[in-house]
């Protein structure tokens, strides 16, 4: 008896340490997902270097009350898998939210973005952000404008007055 509360209280342990070292959590509903489709989706995780795991509810509700992220209980019902990322905020979101285009039984319910309980609603809005790449030349783009504008207007001006003198 004591060894099943030991190992219950480490897996406890195991998940409050990914809940407080990941940057973004997501949890799923993966019911109504076939074997091949559901290593698929493992597949496409793993490369982008994201833990995907099932874990009993019960043992997630205690995770997550120990570390005080209120609102997730009612997600915790029927199966679900979590998706933990060390390092990208946006990548488990997007590539969930692409997966369940395509396969409408994944149902994305909530997460925890940088320590925050999040809807489904600010998960699906962070999975259309464009990446860090796009995001990175939308910002060179803004900052190029003005000294292209002045460039433009210093070549008109300058084409200007060689008419002129011409």
């Amino acid at each position: 008896m004591s060894k099943i509360l030991e190992a219950k209280q480490s897996a406890v342990d195991e998940i409050s340490a990914k809940l407080s070292d990941s940057v973004s959590t997501v949890i799923v509903d993966y019911r109504g997902l076939n074997v091949s489709e559901v290593t698929e989706l493992r597949k496409q995780l793993r490369e982008a270097g994201v833990e995907f795991k099932v874990y009993k509810n019960t043992l997630v509700r205690r995770a997550v009350e120990a570390k005080g992220f209120e609102g997730l209980e009612e997600v915790l019902t029927g199966p679900n898998a979590i998706a933990f990322s060390n390092e990208d905020v946006v990548l488990p979101a997007k590539i969930l939210n692409d997966f369940a285009k395509d396969h409408e039984a994944l149902e994305i319910k909530a997460g925890i973005i940088e320590g925050n309980v999040s809807s489904l609603d600010e998960i699906k809005a962070l999975a259309t952000l464009p990446s860090r790449e796009g995001l990175l030349s939308m910002l060179c783009n803004v900052l190029q404008a003005p000294v292209r504008n002045l460039a433009l207007a210093t070549k008109a001006v300058a084409d200007q007055k060689a008419e002129q003198e011409a």
